[in-house]
């Protein structure tokens, strides 16, 4: 199964980048390149603890809907979000938060997953959709990190 973890270091507390990684405006906004939008459960604000959001974005010029759930909560440590419907035949992702010592937090996200389309879906991941779901969550994080430290230095 493929499986990509990312490290993102931000100058804010594991609190703050905790609760700015469930925000559903935040998360639309720094996908406005797929067009990535809430269409269904929650929609705008936090997300929390057993609630749901629907996904319509497009990707590899295709329009997609995926609906995920958060299904473990441990504020402000940690949380996961897991694919209940969708593309993906397994989406798992989990978000870190921890302190560096230095009143800044390294965020790490782990995320596994198998593509869609069975044994012609996974060639076809490993040839581009794994270095793609790396950067798009890479350019989320880069998206928080940059809005998190703005808002610190005003």
């Amino acid at each position: 199964m493929p499986h990509f973890e990312t490290t993102t270091h931000i100058r804010v507390t594991p609190a703050r980048a905790f609760e700015a990684s469930l925000d559903i405006d935040a998360h639309t906004a720094s996908m406005a390149s797929s067009g990535e939008r809430a269409i269904g459960g929650v929609t705008a604000g936090r997300i929390g603890l057993g609630e749901s959001v629907t996904w319509r974005a497009r990707h590899f010029g295709v329009v997609w809907r995926m609906t995920s759930r958060i299904t473990a909560y441990e504020e402000p440590s940690r949380f996961v979000d897991e694919q209940v419907g969708g593309p993906f035949a397994y989406w798992r992702h989990e978000h870190r938060f921890t302190s560096d010592g230095a009143g800044a937090t390294v965020m790490r996200d782990v995320v596994d997953y198998a593509a869609p389309f069975g044994p012609i879906g996974t060639v076809v991941g490993w040839i581009g959709l794994h270095r793609y779901m790396m950067r798009l969550i890479e350019a989320r994080n880069e998206y928080l990190k940059d809005s998190l430290e703005s808002a610190v230095s005003e």
